[in-house]
């Protein structure tokens, strides 16, 4: 209930803040729920992501230090969102995803990268895929990466990709790891160049 009153607030502050979220390829989500995993560009994109995909509902994984703070975390419990200590993830990190996501009533935003600088992808979103047996579905952000760029009511953009699933029989090792993360990076430069072929993130 809480998530439902939330996010149209969120959509009202996106709008006056910059009134222009465009979203597309939005008939190439999945019936069903899955995975939505992108490369982290800026800390707004998973509010950004969630206005793109309603009315689906999602889990998010937030640093467990925001949680210490009381009111913030009532608000990430009820927004639908699980501590993770980063530095030493435990195996709830796996459980409650996967969980949540075999009970069919949400999905998941995760970004494989673990930080928003981080060139390294990380295994766990495969894994989930793979114990949850939900698709991956790439999306990209382009616009503004500052708050000061936001208020000059820049266009945001969001683009969906093509689903990526992972046979249950398939084992992760490094070399189908590999293969897979090759595959979603794939997906992340065609949808890139699909909003504008002359994009190019850098990480500031």
């Amino acid at each position: 209930m809480f998530y439902r009153i939330i996010r149209p607030i969120a959509r009202f502050i996106v709008w006056v803040l910059n009134g222009h979220l465009h979203v597309y390829h939005k008939e190439r989500i999945p019936k069903g729920n899955y995975i939505l995993v992108a490369p982290h560009r800026t800390w707004w994109e998973p509010i950004l992501f969630a206005l793109a995909a309603s009315p689906m509902e999602f889990m998010f994984m937030a640093k467990i230090e925001l949680f210490k703070n009381p009111v913030l975390r009532f608000i990430l419990k009820h927004a639908h969102a699980f501590p993770v200590d980063r530095e030493h993830p435990g195996p709830s990190v796996l459980k409650i995803p996967v969980k949540g996501l075999k009970e069919g009533k949400m999905s998941l935003v995760i970004f494989p990268s673990g930080t928003r600088h981080s060139a390294e992808l990380k295994g766990g979103a495969l894994l989930i895929a793979k114990m949850s047996q939900k698709p991956l579905l790439p999306v990209v952000y382009q616009g503004p990466l500052t708050f000061k760029q936001l208020l000059l009511r820049k266009p945001l953009k969001v683009n969906i990709g093509e689903p990526i699933s992972i046979d249950k029989k398939t084992k992760l090792t490094k070399e189908n790891e590999a293969k897979i993360y090759g595959q979603l990076e794939a997906a992340w430069d065609k949808i890139d160049q699909e909003l504008d072929p002359n994009f190019y993130y850098v990480a500031k």
